[in-house]
């Protein structure tokens, strides 16, 4: 069921810009642009293809400095008919705001796009970064999940880092990252996400939070108490987190893949940033969040209705409950009876894979990483 435009962007008035610049709600270009992307990309359009944003790190982290010697970076972006302009935003910003050194790649994966500015267009703008950036092109779509391991299988860098096709990286966000995973591969990372405004593009400023859950499996932000940041290292200080959104991440190419990267199983995207943290956790690793590390992500507030997306959400988080939830799955079932009798595929390779990488049990990810989550509470 399609949702009414009174309800996705509010009244139909005219919104007050900063720099004196209206947004008429009621402007047709301003609303198609609204339903085919998800945010205003009328405006974003005439951004264009870079742009200078605020740097929203805490001012300790303006004192850091990271060793010369760092693991490389492949930096691996999937798009489906993203709107080029917040799309060429990403690529340029990632490509201006990190030092070459430790940039190996960018790795851009289009999944399948129909429109026809990501074709010639787009090949057509990355020329001025002949050598530096991979353009891979599927045949037929995949689905974020699957382009996200065509892209890392063709990475060479130490570390892969996984950005939406519609972020806005801040200054030196990279190498704070590439320092965490230095001192322990097994060390998954993401940076604070900044908030671009979908409808005035504007950058703000994230507040510190940890990643975390419902019992729908339902990804929320967590408040981080501020006893927690009460040591010599302050706003800076790295946050272990129960949980990712799985927009941007960055961890080792090997753990990766060590890992059994994502679940093959799954389809298109949906749960997947939950199953991968549980199995993170649960197998040895660790996840962590890193405040000096800064990425903006545009806030899309609305996308069209998918049955396909839908469907496949509903799929990865009965293969996600079926394989890591143990005897709490119930709890999963009882908010959702009507999944318990869905079909969610062959899940015994991952099962296999739990028992070979010797992961603990969902109690012992309660009990130790997510103990704000008791079952009563969930």
């Amino acid at each position: 069921m399609n949702t009414p435009l009174s309800l996705l962007l509010g009244p139909m008035a005219t919104f007050k810009k900063k720099k004196g610049r209206d947004i008429n709600y009621s402007d047709p270009e301003v609303l198609n642009g609204f339903l085919k992307h998800g945010f205003n990309a009328a405006l974003s359009r005439r951004l264009g293809d870079t742009r200078e944003v605020p740097d929203t790190r805490h001012k300790m982290c303006l004192w850091k400095h990271y060793p010369a010697q760092l693991p490389t970076a492949s930096v691996v972006i999937c798009f489906h008919n993203e709107e080029l302009n917040a799309l060429l935003r990403t690529v340029s910003s990632v490509v201006y705001l990190t030092p070459s050194y430790y940039l190996q790649e960018i790795i851009l994966v289009d999944d399948m796009s129909k429109f026809d500015d990501l074709k010639a267009k787009l090949e057509h703008y990355l020329e001025i970064f002949r050598g530096r950036i991979k353009l891979i092109r599927t045949k037929k779509r995949k689905g974020l999940i699957q382009s996200r391991m065509i892209g890392a299988s063709h990475a060479s860098g130490d570390i892969l880092v996984f950005l939406d096709s519609h972020c806005e990286v801040n200054n030196v966000w990279l190498q704070p990252l590439l320092y965490a995973i230095s001192k322990d591969h097994r060390m998954v990372v993401t940076p604070i996400i900044d908030i671009i405004d979908n409808m005035t593009l504007e950058y703000k400023e994230a507040p510190i939070a940890r990643g975390a859950f419902d019992w729908d499996l339902k990804f929320k932000w967590d408040p981080v108490y501020l006893y927690e940041l009460d040591g010599p290292e302050g706003g800076s200080t790295p946050i272990r987190s129960p949980a990712m959104s799985g927009g941007v991440f960055a961890i080792h190419r090997h753990y990766f893949n060590a890992l059994g990267q994502y679940d093959k199983g799954m389809a298109i995207w949906g749960g997947e940033n939950v199953e991968l943290s549980l199995r993170i956790w649960m197998c040895g690793g660790q996840l962590f969040i890193i405040p000096c590390s800064r990425v903006g992500r545009i806030s899309k507030k609305y996308v069209p209705d998918d049955t396909l997306v839908m469907e496949a959400s509903i799929w990865n988080h009965l293969r996600l409950v079926h394989v890591w939830l143990d005897e709490y799955k119930g709890k999963f079932f009882a908010r959702k009876p009507s999944w318990k009798s869905m079909s969610y595929g062959n899940i015994s390779e991952h099962l296999e894979l739990r028992k070979r990488l010797g992961c603990k049990s969902f109690q012992w990810y309660l009990d130790t990483v997510f103990p704000e989550r008791k079952p009563n509470y969930l």
